[in-house]
């Protein structure tokens, strides 16, 4: 037992266990600290488990909560408010996962342990903090982001003393974390490598599974064959990872699995969650579709007590994080300590609307029914709920060419846009964007994001959409307004043919107040600065495509390219 230390926090005195040193079932030692209030009363615990190292969440003990665009905004100190926690009577637990900061053992690839799932080591510390003195046997779990995920990894153990669990700004569907349409997303770079803004895992026993799972031959051929893509040849840092893959070994897993399959299957959380019959809270923030679309599909997957709660923008918490916690509290006050505060009397779904600013209510999601209509691409760069009539002889399509990012800096934007609006119009749910399209290359990225507009020009992302253009194919789960793609293979574009793309638009929802329009922008790389990246840290960009392509856009009688978006019914 570590011996106990105090430290003051403002007015308030905090009790410290430090390196607290807890075995696995394996004999792998995981080390954690505990923080709470003085006296020996046994209390609830709250558990945060990362590869972020626990020293750096004790920083949430002395750095004042920074938002983006400061730059002391470190993405990785996630595990919450300890003072707040330790004020509101419960044990703060925060450790490092196996293979990182002070725990033993190896950590092989992303949400793999040493060869043993992390919700199993999971289980073992959380059945060893509640046979602690200092625990009452009351268990939950806190954080965000990766924290959120450990406590989707560590419910679906079924750990018996742990009673519920709240979730803030989980990734789920690992694939649809780190690759978005197809298409690579950077900011698993940053949590893994300690890049832009983030410090990274706390690496001291980390591998490659692709390392471990493939002889140095095969591995050689596998690289060589990645970096046949020119999006990859094209970008430094992902030739330089390839090829020299020490201290990256997690990014350089990602950046090797570039297609869905069993590789992340076995680290789908999604697919982990049906095994979840505990009460879970699911809290998310608009302005990152992905994360709001996986928080979506978990809580269509879980079968106990849940809780749906989509916030409003802008996408990123405090560093340290202090946001939600009042929320947070009630759960727990409810599921660990008894308190009968009515939370469970309170609808399972809370909306935030942009726009009207009014939360909606309900049971289920999407929280209100609705129709999903067409808003066409017409010429004069206009959006209309009137499909064209024009054949392609007369409708030439609009069109942009996209040098690559190498030899420019300047990002081509296409844009379509609706009248003002003469009257409320609310969307919410998840959305497509059918894109009939030319290009002169094998592939290309679509991104598409919608933004409301006001009349004075200020404008406010309201939902993205991505798509590689190889990765077109459909599955059988696509419905109007809702489509979802394998991503289990690539098709190479035939240059020079129309082909029907269809991206998802991720769920958002929004009110388009009178005089605001909606506006559809297009291009195949992101703007490199706006109003919306300014709140993003600075490596939550997407790979560029690395070659020059010529994208037609055709929206004419034979090719009704148009928004498919999720009308609320009066």
């Amino acid at each position: 037992m570590a011996d106990i230390q105090t430290i003051q926090a403002g007015e308030q005195t905090i009790a410290v266990r430090k390196d607290l040193r807890v075995p696995m079932r394996d004999g792998v030692p995981l080390a954690v600290d505990a923080y709470h209030g003085v006296g020996d009363k046994p209390r609830p615990a709250l558990v945060a488990m990362s590869a972020y190292g626990k020293e750096l969440q004790a920083l949430a003990l002395t750095t004042p909560p920074q938002r983006r665009p400061s730059p002391m905004w470190d993405g990785c100190i996630e595990a919450g408010d300890i003072t707040r926690v330790v004020k509101e009577d419960y044990v703060h637990v925060i450790g490092d996962m196996r293979g990182t900061g002070d725990s033993g053992g190896v950590m092989i690839g992303n949400y793999n342990a040493g060869g043993v799932p992390q919700g199993q080591d999971l289980y073992d510390l959380i059945e060893w903090v509640a046979a602690q003195p200092w625990c009452d046997g009351n268990v939950g779990m806190i954080g965000i982001s990766y924290f959120g995920s450990m406590q989707v990894l560590a419910a679906a153990e079924r750990p018996p003393h742990l009673k519920a669990i709240f979730v803030s700004g989980g990734h789920f569907d690992f694939y649809q974390t780190t690759y978005h349409g197809g298409v690579m997303w950077f900011m698993p770079r940053a949590a893994r490598e300690g890049r832009g803004g983030d410090s990274g895992i706390a690496h001291t026993n980390v591998r490659s599974r692709m390392q471990e799972i493939h002889s140095p031959e095969e591995l050689k051929k596998l690289v060589d064959e990645r970096l046949q893509d020119p999006d990859v040849a094209a970008w430094p840092n992902l030739v330089h990872v390839l090829k020299y893959p020490k201290n990256r070994e997690l990014w350089f897993d990602i950046v090797m699995n570039h297609l869905d399959g069993p590789w992340y299957e076995e680290r789908n959380p999604i697919t982990l969650a049906r095994n979840i019959d505990i009460p879970v809270y699911l809290q998310i923030d608009q302005g990152r579709g992905w994360t709001v679309d996986g928080h979506i599909e978990l809580f269509d997957v879980l079968t106990g007590p849940k809780k749906l709660d989509i916030g409003s923008y802008p996408p990123m918490q405090s560093r340290p994080w202090i946001e939600e916690h009042d929320k947070m509290f009630r759960w727990y006050d409810y599921w660990l300590k008894g308190i009968d505060n009515g939370i469970m009397d309170e609808p399972a779904v809370s909306v935030f609307v942009e726009g009207s600013r009014q939360v909606v209510t309900a049971e289920q999601w999407p929280p209100k029914k609705i129709d999903h209509r067409p808003l066409y691409l017409r010429p004069r760069h206009k959006l209309s709920p009137e499909p064209e009539l024009m054949g392609a002889e007369h409708a030439a399509p609009d069109g942009f060419y996209q040098a690559p990012l190498t030899v420019t800096d300047k990002v081509e934007i296409v844009r379509w846009s609706t009248e003002p609006f003469e009257e409320p119009t609310e969307l919410i749910g998840a959305g497509a964007a059918h894109l009939f399209a030319e290009i002169d290359q094998n592939d290309t990225n679509f991104i598409m994001r919608l933004w409301d507009v006001a009349p004075n020009g200020n404008r406010q992302l309201l939902t993205t959409g991505f798509l590689k253009a190889s990765h077109r194919e459909l599955d059988a789960r696509t419905t109007e307004g809702n489509p979802y793609h394998p991503h289990t293979r690539t098709v190479p574009v035939e240059p020079g043919k129309i082909e029907e793309y269809v991206l998802r638009l991720y769920p958002f929802a929004a009110t388009l107040t009178p005089g605001h329009r909606l506006v559809a922008e297009l291009s195949n790389d992101e703007p490199l600065a706006d109003a919306h990246n300014a709140l993003l840290p600075p490596d939550a960009f997407h790979l560029p495509v690395g070659r020059p392509v010529t994208h037609k856009i055709y929206r004419d009688a034979s090719h009704p390219s148009r928004l498919v978006l999720p009308f609320t019914k009066r």
